[in-house]
């Protein structure tokens, strides 16, 4: 047993301690061989857990998921720590100066008297700090570990800002058509239909920011739609599985089931 000082709360002081002593020898087995590139995907799993609690307004699992992403940079820094790297905090400090290179309004003599301008600032700081001198460089630093749909809608904001962007939603509208028919061409003569759909899907995510709509947020809402209306179909079916009815039946069901759930 490790020596630890049991409390009836904790800080984030001891959050650190138990990280060291479960990566000690005498610690954790799964804890001690674990490296970034093995726990790479936890920390993204963890980050969405969080965004679910959120968008359900769920505080007090929010509360508990916020706990398991501080775990995983925690877990992160102590790896560095170990092998001599930087440790958290040089996490801690790196953010605390970033916050407040990119709030010159705040701890400096710039003005910024509405969120745009905010926005506006944060990006021109970052594009210096990052060295980022075109617009094609800052497109390429976006995130490749980020949703596609998001990290398409990121990329075309960048372009918007250098002007290279319709005027609004019927040149995406306009656009979508022609990539549709040209995937279509490409179903029939055996062409590059990935590529083909990726323009489409571009397209779609473009079409949405002129709308002022979330791509990801609307593709979510399709996907708890349609497990909504299945949810019903096999509740229509009764004892039987959908499978054991006809194409036209199994059609019936899920128009009954999307007339019900619009009301």
């Amino acid at each position: 047993m490790v020596n630890f000082q049991y409390k009836e709360r904790y800080n984030i002081e001891d959050f650190r301690q138990i990280m060291a002593l479960l990566r000690q020898p005498d610690g954790c087995p799964w804890d001690r061989v674990q490296t970034h590139e093995s726990i790479r995907r936890n920390m993204l799993e963890e980050a969405y857990e969080a965004v679910t609690a959120i968008n359900h307004g769920d505080m007090e699992n929010l509360r508990e998921e916020l706990g398991d992403l501080q775990m995983q940079i925690l877990f992160h820094a102590r790896m560095e720590e170990e092998t001599g790297g930087f440790d958290f905090d040089d996490v801690c400090d790196e953010a605390c100066k970033k916050l407040i290179r990119r709030h010159p309004h705040v701890f400096g003599d710039a003005l910024a008297g509405t969120p745009e301008e905010v926005l506006t600032t944060w990006d021109e700081v970052k594009r210096q700090e990052k060295k980022q001198k075109t617009t094609a460089r800052a497109m390429a630093d976006v995130a490749d570990a980020l949703p596609a749909l998001w990290r398409a809608e990121k990329i075309q904001s960048k372009a918007k800002k250098e002007g290279f962007d319709w005027d609004d939603w019927r040149g995406p509208r306009e656009k979508l058509s022609e990539e549709i028919a040209e995937l279509d061409e490409a179903i029939a003569s055996g062409g590059d239909v990935e590529a083909e759909l990726g323009d489409v899907l571009a397209t779609v995510v473009n079409l949405a920011r002129h709308l002022d709509i979330d791509p990801e947020k609307a593709l979510g809402g399709a996907s708890d739609r349609f497990v909504a209306r299945y949810t019903r179909m096999e509740e229509l079916a009764g004892d039987k599985p959908l499978t054991d009815y006809a194409p036209e039946e199994r059609e019936a069901f899920w128009e009954q089931a999307k007339a019900e759930l619009k009301k």
